[in-house]
């Protein structure tokens, strides 16, 4: 089913100027952060969701009886999301974290979704991320990055953002692009391109979260609190039964914004990926004989993780001894990304 959004012309041709400002210089500085009762609802969770600070932040918890989650209260056709994130520490295997955008409330057959997910690990290990984009209900193919960080997120608050446009989703980590995902013509229609509510969760993800779910959740560390702060939601609402626009403001293209990121930042971008991407899906030779269309191959990446993971990536067997081990690295390596 494709679904026709005619009162929405004017959102895929207005952005809001403060917007382009926010890409061009890859910070969410100057947008208003909501409390959580203007612009969020509780999702689920009962009393594992507290409000603190006058409504600026928000813990979420998981114990044996539930996770926890909330949601917007507005769904969004394109925009800038991000949160102040601080993550449960000790022992955190199974537990997932996640703050995303997803329609699938609306549409359980072709529904999209852009995720940041955050992956427990047992003690001594770091916290692990993953971020996956799913369009038009193309969930066989999913399409995750997974890295390391070059900081520990249960230290302290950091700063994750999606921007989505309809010609490309950038996730940041601290103001510093990991990843961007161009729409393509071979993709067809597997671009996320409804309008999305924005979420965020924890859960118990057991059964794949941690080493394909060889470590499970201990309830004896429980509960676990993860704690989000700074909520922005900064894009075009539309109305969730007439999908008409609610709030589109400023009278920029979007196709400005299809050149935000810049050579500093695609610098950062690149020393990032080369240093802690650990899996993505374009070069997983178990799962895809051929690469996935929308993929562009950097014969770099394929090298460094085909080193990393040869049986994944396509190096032979795997040789245990030779295998790379990332370091934890120091709060200091930031200023070289």
């Amino acid at each position: 089913m494709v679904m026709k959004l005619p009162y929405l012309g004017s959102c895929l041709f207005l952005v809001f100027f403060s917007l382009v400002s926010i890409v061009a210089y890859g910070s969410g500085k100057g947008l208003p952060i909501l409390s959580f009762d203007e612009g969020y609802n509780q999702l689920f969770g009962d009393d594992n969701l507290v409000i603190h600070r006058d409504g600026k932040a928000v813990h979420l918890s998981l114990n044996e009886r539930t996770g926890s989650g909330f949601v917007s209260q507005d769904l969004y056709l394109h925009g800038y999301f991000s949160a102040s994130i601080k993550l449960p520490a000790d022992y955190t295997a199974g537990v997932v974290v996640a703050f995303y955008m997803s329609n699938g409330d609306m549409f359980e057959k072709n529904h999209d979704e852009i995720d940041f997910e955050f992956l427990g690990n047992i003690r001594g290990k770091n916290w692990r991320i993953q971020t996956n984009i799913y369009g038009n209900g193309s969930t066989s193919a999913g399409r995750e990055e997974r890295y390391n960080l070059w900081f520990d997120p249960a230290d302290d608050f950091h700063h994750y953002t999606i921007l989505w446009t309809a010609s490309h989703i950038i996730f940041y980590v601290d103001n510093i692009p990991i990843r961007e995902f161009k729409r393509t013509a071979e993709m067809g229609g597997d671009f996320p391109s409804k309008p999305m509510s924005l979420y965020a969760t924890i859960w118990d993800g057991s059964d794949w979260a941690t080493n394909g779910g060889k470590y499970r959740v201990n309830y004896k560390y429980a509960p676990y609190v993860a704690e989000f702060s700074d909520l922005v939601l900064h894009g075009c609402a539309v109305d969730p039964i007439e999908f008409s626009s609610k709030r589109c403001d400023g009278t920029q293209s979007w196709e400005q914004l299809t050149t935000s990121i810049t050579p500093s930042q695609r610098s950062k971008m690149d020393s990032f990926r080369r240093k802690h991407m650990t899996y993505s899906y374009c070069y997983d030779q178990t799962r895809y004989k051929v690469a996935p269309p929308e993929c562009v191959i950097n014969p770099r990446e394929a090298e460094r993780l085909k080193k990393f993971d040869p049986v994944t990536f396509g190096g032979g067997r795997r040789h245990h001894g030779k295998r790379h081990h990332h370091m934890r690295a120091s709060r200091s390596e930031a200023d070289s990304i």
